[in-house]
């Protein structure tokens, strides 16, 4: 019966398009609306039934759809075609990307074609860069405080710049990533200033209360994010004599989702980006899109049918675009956003392996890796057609949101040893040389997140200070061992622009008057191309890390068991100090790699019996994918070299 609701609707939408659309070729359009109207209609109606104007929004939702099909270039409905047929292509281990920011790598958009090099030269082909939208200098957020979502910030260029570079990305076989901020925007943005003059129809854009009463019901469970900078999730606009919802931070104004007109506004805009040849949108603080009276505003049920939605109509207009799900929460809280099909991600392709990244951390500081065999185990299963983004680190802090119970069964008590992981890498603890900031301290708590480089947490800025060079040694090996699990774990491994040279700390945002109270711009430096080009200079620190990243990145490449096919499997040694799995081809399941990582300062051993037993290795013999150095089985242990790794191959 709803079935035949919903023919009727797409029916009666059909015959009101306006002439413009009528007129066009759209006989992919049409195929694929028919094929996802059934899901668009449900969720449409779950979301929004309820309002007297729901069949006018579905009109303009349907022709929001169909004009930017229309102006959808040719070129990307071709690619869009090819990659319905292939629609595993970016399961491939041939991806490795790289998130930068343009005008600290390369001073801005046009800036950037001249430094494509660098990245091929690592062997790097998804270039994620941060965020480029309009947004007001002072006040920006480092650019998720979006003025206007259709233009490009004049301090990195023009869309015309962007379209040359997507162009030149394309031509050499690269993919381009760009944000969405989808959750709010800035209190300058066209939306926010008519809802500021009293234009009731924007003022239902956002959260907004004459008086005190919704705000304080909302606070009785919703957290704080940045408790020491922007406490509270309201405030006060004096102009407009009202509270607005901002849970970020004061500029920031929260977008209502339960008012249809925002999810096509945003819709529209997400397509728009598509059709500027982006190939993955990442959309960012997905986890807040739904508020809800009595809960803490975070990954309720409607923010994930938004998504679904989201995904709905992409596919119908422009189905070659990915989506990357920024929600860095709870392991049984981020797999949801990969979507509930058993097989297909119904709302986004990719999503950030956020505990990984903190547990691979929590076992360089500890030099064990209980937590980390347990964390990752209890990592709920992906869904077939969807991947993690894996990364050591990138544009934000790091936090140590693995479960309790984990760390109580890995023999911690959580309080103590979360402060016991902020005191070791803000270098407050006997045995570290890491040298990062705490973030986010929670008076209220205790709980902190730390910034800092990769290599400057690592102990390489310490080490390079102190002219040591056994614990630069160290930490060259530590940064290389990071970098090594995220190659090989499954998924896509996303490095951060610096992290191949051993870029560290950077204090100069303490000079700038928007950011010196944000220590996370302490790892958001600019490039330095003179200590990139020593990465050419054998026996120099950029050359050692360089070598070693871009070494692994091409064995990756050409090894068909990194593929991201549910094609892991974790592996248990009795040695407390290494973390192993096994990765292998699905097409050839006796084509097996063994990764293993020491996260001790000390050689460790593993034996090989075990490993024959499980299939490993034979054919008498197995080699080291890196180094290239071979191994007879008959040999009885395996030594790991200290906070180091192998990739073993039969």
């Amino acid at each position: 019966m709803y079935e035949q609701v919903s023919h009727s609707l797409l029916n009666d939408i059909l015959i009101a398009l306006k002439p413009e659309i009528k007129n066009q070729k759209l006989q992919h359009f049409y195929t694929r609306l028919g094929a996802n109207f059934y899901a668009i209609h449900s969720l449409f109606c779950s979301l929004y039934g309820a309002r007297p104007d729901f069949k006018k929004q579905m009109q303009h939702l349907v022709e929001t759809m169909a004009k930017q099909y229309i102006s959808r270039p040719a070129y990307l409905k071709k690619t869009d075609l090819a990659r319905e047929k292939d629609h595993n292509w970016f399961l491939s281990q041939e991806w490795v990307g790289m998130a930068l920011y343009c005008d600290n790598f390369a001073d801005n958009l046009s800036g950037m074609h001249n430094k494509l090099h660098y990245l091929q030269d690592l062997g790097v082909n998804l270039v994620h860069i941060m965020p480029i939208a309009d947004c007001p200098e002072g006040k920006s957020d480092g650019g998720y405080a979006v003025r206007d979502f259709r233009k490009i910030d004049s301090r990195f260029g023009s869309l015309k710049d962007l379209d040359s570079l997507a162009s030149d990305l394309r031509k050499r076989g690269m993919l381009l990533t760009l944000d969405i901020v989808v959750n709010h925007t800035s209190d300058e943005h066209v939306w926010a200033k008519k809802a500021r003059a009293g234009e009731k129809e924007y003022q239902d854009y956002y959260f907004i209360f004459g008086d005190r009463q919704m705000p304080d019901m909302y606070e009785e469970t919703m957290p704080e994010v940045f408790p020491e900078t922007a406490p509270g999730n309201f405030t006060w606009d004096e102009e407009m004599g009202k509270w607005v919802m901002t849970v970020f931070n004061h500029y920031q104004w929260d977008l209502n989702y339960q008012n249809p007109a925002v999810f096509i506004e945003m819709l529209d805009i997400v397509l728009y980006w598509a059709n500027h040849g982006v190939d993955i949108l990442r959309l960012d603080a997905v986890a807040f899109l739904w508020k809800k009276l009595g809960s803490n505003c975070q990954n309720e049920r409607e923010a994930h049918q938004i998504l679904q939605l989201m995904k709905d109509c992409c596919q119908v207009t422009a189905p070659g675009v990915l989506f990357i799900a920024e929600a860095i929460v709870a392991p049984n809280e981020i797999i949801k956003y990969f979507g509930e099909d058993a097989i297909n991600a119904k709302e986004c392709e990719i999503a950030y392996n956020a505990t990984f990244m903190a547990l691979l951390w929590e076992a360089i500081a500890t030099k064990r890796t209980t937590l980390l065999n347990r964390g990752v185990r209890c990592l709920p299963d992906k869904l077939e057609r969807a991947t993690w983004l894996n990364y050591v680190r990138c544009h934000d802090d790091i936090g140590w949101g693995f479960s309790d119970v984990d760390i109580v069964a890995a023999g911690y008590d959580p309080q103590s040893h979360r402060r016991f992981l902020v005191d070791y890498y803000t270098g407050n603890y006997d045995d570290s040389i890491a040298r990062g900031l705490a973030f986010g301290i929670n008076k209220k708590t205790g709980d902190a997140r730390i910034s800092g480089s990769l290599a400057s947490l690592a102990g390489l800025e310490a080490a390079i200070e102190a002219n040591n060079q056994d614990e630069i040694e160290a930490a060259i090996k530590t940064i290389v061992l990071l970098q090594s699990m995220t190659m090989a774990f499954g998924g896509i491994p996303l490095l951060y622009y610096g992290d191949a040279i051993g870029t560290l700390n950077d204090d100069s945002y303490l000079n700038d008057a928007a950011k010196f109270d944000d220590n996370r711009w302490i790892h958001r430096p600019l490039m330095n191309w003179d200590k990139a080009a020593k990465r050419k200079q054998p026996g120099t620190i950029e050359n050692r890390i360089f070598t070693a990243i871009r070494n692994m990145i091409a064995v990756r490449k050409e090894t068909a068991a990194f593929a991201d096919r549910n094609n892991r499997e974790l592996i248990s040694m009795d040695n407390p100090h290494l973390f192993a799995f096994s990765r292998f081809d699905v097409l050839n399941a006796s084509s097996k790699v063994l990764v293993v990582g020491n996260f001790d300062i000390n050689p460790q051993s593993f034996e090989l019996a075990p490993m024959l037993k499980m299939g490993f290795f034979r054919n008498g013999s197995f080699k080291s994918l890196c180094s290239g150095e071979t191994f007879l089985t008959s040999v009885a242990t395996v030594e790991v070299p200290a906070r180091s790794f192998l990739w073993l191959q039969t």
